[in-house]
């Protein structure tokens, strides 16, 4: 029962990524198209007929909008490599648009690649670190251990906010959104592998016990042959679990800091420069939608928690086993 659950979480998981991966499928315009005649449209009515789909032509009315009755544009789908869209001169606008009047829905979905590759880039980079430093300091232990686990602790105190305030101030002013994502990814996977370096560790130091490994290294197995053939399959359940947890954190981490300005910047979305823009309080109170990139990264924080959860419990169950 308990995999089932996970393989319908990931499922879900899958299909959001899928979604995002896919942007340009299933978004109606291009995250830089701008609508100039459209700021801050509303969410846009679909209305059925009983044959095709369509919306009415929308009119500006004021600092509000209004539907033009007396004219209306279909929907066509999966037409011109999008899924859906609309005749022109007609618009449709599902989740509204922003200031420049840019689809919300479509800058949602891709900005879900940027925040969504940043999380699992970031995990891998952490996990990949925190496996080889846990591995080395449980498997050789004595001074490397020591070495490794106090250097660890010393690396948790470091004021990581401050650093990456340092180095953007020391990049020109104006750098390209794929230089800024990497960097955005190598430091926040480089802050996050003492946690999992510590649990492989522990990991480690059980599995390095077990009679047949003593028995392997008796006959004269060297570490390599060790770590490869023994002691890394005990350490998959664990960074897998840890996988789960860390990439929403990253995520949010992702959020935070495009937010505050330091990670991708416009045009190219994200969903953290996306919320910068409902910072403003008027903004925020008239135009509700441009919340939409928070909502959306909600179910995908609460599928990995909850993936995480039932991973976590599932080891448990095994080792009780």
């Amino acid at each position: 029962m308990r995999r089932r659950k996970v393989w319908i979480v990931a499922a879900c998981l899958g299909a959001l990524h899928l979604a995002a991966l896919r942007a340009d499928l299933f978004a109606p315009y291009g995250y830089a198209e701008q609508h100039r005649d459209y700021p801050y449209a509303p969410p846009a009515a679909i209305h059925w007929d009983g044959g095709r789909p369509f919306v009415y032509e929308l009119r500006p009315d004021g600092d509000n909008y209004r539907e033009n009755f007396s004219t209306k544009f279909p929907l066509f789908f999966l037409r011109n490599g999008r899924l859906v869209s609309v005749q022109e001169p007609g618009v449709l606008f599902l989740l509204g648009t922003d200031g420049l009047g840019r689809d919300v829905f479509s800058r949602v979905l891709y900005g879900a690649r940027i925040s969504l590759a940043a999380g699992l880039l970031a995990a891998a980079l952490s996990l990949a670190i925190g496996w080889f430093f846990g591995t080395i300091a449980g498997f050789f232990g004595g001074w490397t251990d020591q070495l490794l686990m106090r250097g660890s602790e010393l690396f948790m105190t470091l004021p990581w906010l401050y650093l990456l305030l340092a180095v953007r101030a020391f990049l020109p002013l104006h750098i390209s959104p794929l230089e800024a994502f990497f960097l955005l990814v190598a430091i926040i996977g480089g802050v996050g592998w003492v946690r999992p370096a510590r649990l492989i560790r522990g990991v480690v130091l059980s599995a390095r016990e077990r009679p047949y490994v003593l028995a392997a290294r008796g006959f004269g197995a060297g570490p390599a042959y060790l770590i490869r053939r023994h002691i890394l399959p005990f350490t998959w359940p664990v960074t897998l679990t840890q996988a789960t947890v860390l990439i929403p954190q990253y995520i949010l981490a992702e959020v935070t800091l495009s937010f505050l300005g330091l990670g991708v910047g416009e045009p190219v979305p994200s969903w953290g420069n996306m919320l910068a823009e409902a910072r403003q309080y008027h903004v925020l109170t008239g135009h509700a939608w441009l919340l939409a990139p928070g909502a959306a990264a909600i179910p995908v924080l609460l599928g990995y928690l909850l993936l995480a959860d039932e991973l976590s419990l599932e080891n448990q169950a095994d080792r009780v086993n």
